[in-house]
């Protein structure tokens, strides 16, 4: 396999290959009964959850591979997807991390963990104090995961149409230090 390299999104990469990678992504979710949105999102549905954020792609050669997205939070009036957002997405200096895949080609090799690294860093360096995510709550493997990443958990949503109830998790971050101005 090919050396991977973690980047922006850019203009130049088609969406359509990015939610394609969504739904290879997620397929092993959907076989257990899980319907995350993006197991089966349509092109305008990644475009709207890309909207007001950054997204990070992992690339091999010219194939997206894996990707994970993080936004600052959202307004209180506006929707996460067809839904309300928890207070915790709208709560200022917090970050919200989303659509963390990977192509099962290529899992196994760490690429999930330099996505979320990258997308906290993201986080931290646009100057969010936490960052939060929810994952299904019998999705016991993921909620392992975040855990040992810091992530504790703190509340649950029924989002509209899921066949299970989303953990929310919430984790620390570090905001960088910046130098301080002579006067």
């Amino acid at each position: 396999m090919s050396t991977v390299d973690i980047r922006p999104l850019d203009a130049t990469d088609s969406v359509e290959d990015l939610t394609e990678l969504l739904h290879a992504s997620y397929a092993s979710l959907a076989a257990q009964g899980w319907n995350f949105t993006a197991v089966d999102q349509g092109v305008d549905v990644t475009r709207q959850r890309l909207a007001d954020g950054q997204a990070f792609v992992a690339v091999a050669g010219a194939q997206l591979v894996g990707t994970v997205a993080v936004r600052g939070p959202k307004p209180a009036g506006e929707a996460y997807i067809a839904d309300p957002p928890p207070p915790l997405y709208t709560t200022a200096g917090t970050a919200i991390l989303s659509q963390l895949g990977v192509h099962p080609d290529w899992r196994g090799q760490g690429l999930a963990e330099r996505l979320i690294d990258t997308a906290e860093t993201w986080a931290s360096d646009q100057g969010h104090h936490q960052i939060a995510l929810d994952t299904a709550e019998p999705a016991a493997v993921l909620r392992r995961r975040y855990a040992r990443r810091g992530y504790a958990e703190v509340g649950v949503v029924q989002w509209q149409g899921k066949t299970y109830r989303s953990v929310l998790m919430c984790k620390p971050l570090a905001v960088p230090q910046t130098e301080p101005t002579s006067p």
